[in-house]
């Protein structure tokens, strides 16, 4: 691939120019540039080919005629792999008369080329050489190089230039004393003089506007009217001039006449002399005053000294400015300076006032104090006493050593802004610093202002910054806790919390531990929880004493410095019954018949817990068959209520089969209960019966029943003991099925053999109850009897696993009998393991099954 750049002359009217010594020269310097150029891109020589180099047109003519638009240089370039870029990076002199060079082609062919823009006029009088500054890119590849334009003139070209020809127009004052016909402007254009030209003002001149028409001939003269301007003060004339020349050639412009009042008759200053200050750091141009005289277009100058070294004055606005720095130990006439100056009329320089100006120089303070130390970071602690000294701060005023310092403490942090104070120099802690509220302290910022004596006056600030480090000053405290815990609290059950309080900050950052003590209890670290771990026991112990020891942590900058204390807490077992009552007996069966009128007092369930014979309140109520309410508990007496306040009286005896629950009454929610069996037959009151008591009497029992107690052995395996011995049993039944028959039949007279004795035995009992029972008669209250005469041991074998069994023989009733001695007998009516005993005259005895927990 080859590059290849080609430079040619651009223009269709343009000739090839002659080689000038300047453009002989440069054309070795331009190649080491190239050559330069290719060796910092890194192209390789052999990929770029520039051609006629020795034709590269540096230098351009051109006629000041040339107007917008006008190609000034073309160039040809072949980039076949990039899209080049062509740039005007700069003008000298500074100027928008050229365009940004375009650039187009196709097939890697491109033509750059540099024009006028729409504001161009060139203008050989005024600028006649022009440098632009070019950039050509490919790629990799770039290229820079001047283009000299030198600009000549056109003897026949003829521009019409200034603000003659701009749309506001050329603007002329003249005072209304004029004179008429005097000369007000001359419009002069390049070449005129040359060729000649006809002016014309093409706007109206009417009255009464216009005094009369104002006059331009063709050297450009514009004269006052012949009537004169006096009286038209403060007007503006708008004239339109129309300037002729060449062969066609033409232009328009505008001249703006303002008539100005007539000049006063003489010129003055309000004040004869004036003396002003001005600090020495005043640099060249700066405004030092404005002087202001009263007259008719005036002008100023500086009439003494000449020439002025310090001072000039503006002419026509009369401000006085530097011209030199006033070093004051540089010049000696610096500090002072006398000033005469002049206003004069610009028309009549003879109208004239002078002013004596006396300028003073005074010194300016230029440098800030220096301090030691210029930053001050300190940390102390929150329990820093008052009046503690902080630091000394050592300040000196580099423009002047004796200039008196003065010190200010200015704060930065809003809080506790009186926490420091500074006496002269010296930085003290002024309050106590306390950090045991949140945001209290922990940081104070705070600044030094340290203000000299001088003009302007110089300050520096020493920034403060006090980290305030919190002290532990405080112990951890609580207060004695009572805690009470039931004595069968499951493990872990929450008693309460010890409450720690710490006065140091951050609040209460408090870990608690147990010192000694019982080891069934803990405290939470954190949280001050008191747990319980393990199960307590009233009877052995009712108070425990837990010491806790409370220890700060987080609250002194040393992580080490801890404050500790500790507390007693109390904890008190409640105590819950572990027992359930025992009642003395736990079945009764009584037969009661109760007069109109009254309450009677069935009987009295007597309980207790044998386990904690100090717990003596029972609760008795009734939770089962007490039908129409007919019974009631008072304490642990049973009560009949009067049959003629509740409900009418059976016709009929009838039994109530009373479940009375005995409970514990302590504080425990979960009360331990028993239940007794009392079993009431209530018989119709009969005007026969034997009078009882009047009030609350307890109708007597007709007699004592007896308790016979049957005792049955029973086998229960477990119940894995009865799948090993299923299986083993199928495996071994026919060969031990003979043997299995033999067993039974052995078990079998073993089980009914004791039935004769016991038989024996309870007709024994029966004659004995029978002879007593004519003192039962006569006795006018009998209370049922609380224990068996004799127990009577029947072993029933029926294949199945019974229960101990007790028998209990009671009167049933009077009945007849054929025979004197009394007997046992057994109806199928009666239920199993019931016996009947009658006698002649003498009431039944009934013996039925209780089932009692051995």
């Amino acid at each position: 691939m080859f590059e290849q750049l080609t430079w040619q002359r651009g223009g269709p009217d343009q000739q090839p120019l002659l080689p000038s010594l300047k453009q002989a020269t440069m054309v070795p310097l331009r190649l080491l540039v190239i050559l330069l150029a290719l060796a910092v891109s890194g192209l390789q020589p052999e990929f770029l080919l520039l051609t006629d180099l020795h034709s590269l047109p540096w230098f351009v003519n051109v006629s000041e005629s040339k107007g917008p638009g006008t190609v000034l240089q073309a160039f040809t370039f072949n980039c076949s792999f990039y899209m080049p870029t062509l740039e005007l990076l700069s003008v000298q002199p500074p100027t928008t008369f050229f365009n940004t060079p375009s650039l187009a082609g196709r097939d890697g062919i491109y033509v750059g080329k540099v024009t006028l823009s729409s504001s161009a006029r060139l203008d050989a009088l005024a600028v006649n050489h022009y440098e632009l500054q070019l950039k050509y890119t490919c790629g990799n590849f770039v290229m820079q190089g001047p283009l000299f334009l030198d600009v000549h003139r056109d003897p026949g070209h003829i521009q019409c230039v200034g603000r003659f020809v701009s749309p506001a127009g050329e603007i002329i004052q003249v005072p209304e004393t004029v004179s008429p016909g005097a000369l007000l402007y001359t419009l002069l254009f390049p070449g005129l003089e040359v060729q000649g030209a006809q002016m014309n003002i093409t706007s109206a001149q009417d009255p009464p506007y216009f005094p009369g028409p104002f006059s331009i001939n063709e050297k450009g003269l514009l004269r006052v009217p012949s009537q004169g301007l006096r009286g038209q003060a403060q007007k503006v004339f708008q004239l339109q001039i129309s300037v002729t020349f060449g062969q066609g050639q033409s232009c328009k412009g505008t001249l703006m006449v303002k008539v100005l009042p007539g000049p006063s008759s003489q010129v003055s200053f309000l004040k004869k002399t004036q003396n002003i200050i001005i600090p020495e750091n005043l640099v060249p141009g700066s405004e030092v005053i404005q002087v202001q005289a009263t007259g008719f277009d005036l002008r100023y100058e500086i009439s003494s000294p000449v020439p002025s070294l310090l001072y000039s004055i503006g002419r026509a606005d009369g401000v006085v400015r530097t011209t030199a720095a006033l070093e004051l130990s540089g010049t000696s006439d610096a500090g002072g300076t006398r000033l005469r100056v002049k206003a004069f009329e610009q028309l009549r320089p003879w109208a004239s006032a002078e002013l004596d100006l006396t300028v003073n120089v005074r010194p300016v303070n230029r440098w800030p104090p220096h301090c030691s130390p210029a930053l001050l970071v300190t940390e102390v602690p929150e329990a820093t006493p008052v009046g503690t000294v902080l630091s000394t701060f050592m300040c000196t005023d580099p423009d002047s050593a004796d200039t008196n310092l003065h010190y200010q403490l200015r704060f930065h942090s809003p809080s506790k802004p009186a926490s420091l104070c500074l006496y002269d120099r010296v930085l003290e802690v002024n309050t106590t610093l306390d950090c045991d509220t949140p945001g209290a302290c922990f940081q104070l910022a705070a600044s030094v202002l340290v203000h000299d004596s001088g003009q302007p006056q110089m300050t520096t600030e020493v920034p403060v910054l006090v980290m305030v480090t919190p002290v532990n000053e405080f112990s951890p405290a609580c207060a004695p806790r009572t805690f009470w815990v039931r004595e069968d609290a499951q493990p872990y059950t929450l008693l309460g919390s010890v409450v720690g309080t710490d006065m140091d900050y951050p609040r209460n950052s408090i870990e608690y531990y147990t010192s000694g003590g019982p080891t069934v209890f803990a405290v939470d670290r954190l949280s001050g929880e008191v747990l319980l771990l393990g199960p307590l026991d009233y009877e052995q112990q009712k108070l425990y004493r837990l010491t806790v020891l409370l220890i700060d942590h987080g609250q002194d900058w040393d992580p080490t410095h801890r404050r500790s204390s500790s507390c007693t807490i109390t904890i008190e077992v409640e105590d819950v019954n572990d027992h359930a009552p025992e009642c003395e007996p736990p079945f009764q069966e009584l037969t009661i018949s109760t007069p109109l009128g009254h309450d009677v007092e069935v009987t009295k369930v007597s309980c207790q817990i044998p386990q904690e014979p100090q717990r003596l309140v029972l609760s008795y109520s009734i939770v089962g068959g007490n039908s129409q309410s007919r019974f009631r508990l008072q304490g642990a007496i049973l009560v009949h209520n009067d049959p003629v306040l509740g409900p009418p009286w059976p016709q009929q005896p009838c039994t109530y089969e009373l479940l009375i629950r005995v409970a514990d009454a302590g504080s425990s929610i979960s009360h331990l209960s028993t239940t007794a069996t009392i079993i009431v037959h209530l018989l119709p009151w009969r005007a026969s019966t034997i009078a009882t008591s009047t009030h609350r009497a307890i109708v007597p029992s007709m007699m004592t029943p007896l308790l016979v107690t049957d005792t049955e052995v029973f086998w229960q395996p477990e119940p894995w003991f009865v799948v090993v011995l299923t299986v083993t049993s199928a495996l071994l039944l026919l060969a031990l099925g003979w043997l299995l028959s033999k067993l039974l039949q052995g078990l079998a007279q073993v089980l009914q053999a004791p039935r004769k004795p016991g038989q024996a035995l309870l007709l024994n009992s029966i004659q004995r109850k029978e002879r007593s029972m004519e003192g039962f008669m006569e006795t006018p209250r009998m209370e049922m009897s609380q224990a068996p005469s004799s127990i009577l041991n029947l072993e029933h074998f029926d294949g199945k696993a019974q229960g101990a069994r007790e028998y209990l023989l009671f009167p049933n009733h009077f009945l007849p009998g054929p025979s004197s001695h009394p007997r046992i007998s057994s109806t199928a009516k009666q239920p199993p393991s019931t016996l009947s005993l009658m006698g002649p005259l003498s009431p039944s005895f009934i013996l039925q099954p209780i089932f009692v927990k051995n």
